[in-house]
């Protein structure tokens, strides 16, 4: 009996050795399967990266300031000063004071012409252009003042068919770069007929005094 026992158990020890060998271990991680084309599976977007904000341009330099704007007549006071006498003209001394209480300017030459009558008119040619004299633009402040310097020729110097002398008490005088004149009292003999008689220089600063 023992032999036959022995050989069961011996036979029954392989048997369960062999079964310890060959059981199954734990059940296996499935491997990640990537989702199918056309999946509907979520999909993680990848991270951004960071933006830094834009660096604002440089600024541009500072325009310059917008020049005043012309000064209008009617906020000019205009008077004419006998200013001397010398090789057959005499001289007046134009000032235009800014009575605005904001800044104006004025460029380049007056118009002038002599006056008289009533209602006042023209007489004789209007002002020439002084071109000895440069253009200069002239800032006037509230009150500021500018001035140009006016030749008038005597009536003696031209011949009777270029002039009949006429005794004026008055200057139209027109600020640069406008249109309307302004009446200034200032006595003086014109002439009536086409001699260039007036002369005018470009408006300077001040008072020309």
């Amino acid at each position: 009996m023992k032999p036959f026992l022995l050989t069961m158990l011996t036979a029954l020890g392989i048997t369960v050795c062999a079964c310890s060998v060959h059981s199954p271990s734990g059940p296996a991680s499935p491997a990640p399967v990537s989702p199918a084309p056309g999946s509907s599976a979520p999909v993680s977007p990848p991270s951004a990266a960071p933006v830094s904000p834009a660096t604002p341009a440089a600024g541009a330099a500072p325009a310059q300031a917008a020049s005043a704007p012309g000064c209008l007549t009617r906020y000019l006071n205009i008077t004419a000063t006998p200013s001397g006498a010398a090789a057959g003209s005499s001289y007046a001394t134009l000032v235009f004071k800014n009575l605005n209480n904001v800044s104006c300017t004025l460029y380049g030459f007056p118009g002038v012409s002599q006056a008289d009558g009533q209602p006042v008119q023209d007489v004789g040619e209007p002002s020439s252009e002084d071109l000895a004299t440069a253009r200069e633009l002239v800032t006037l402040q509230p009150g500021g003042y500018a001035y140009a310097t006016l030749q008038i020729a005597d009536a003696s110097n031209f011949p009777a068919w270029a002039c009949t002398p006429v005794s004026t008490q008055w200057l139209y005088v027109i600020p640069p770069n406008q249109g309307v004149p302004l009446p200034v009292y200032f006595a003086s003999t014109a002439c009536k007929g086409p001699a260039q008689q007036l002369s005018v220089t470009a408006v300077r600063p001040g008072t020309g005094s």
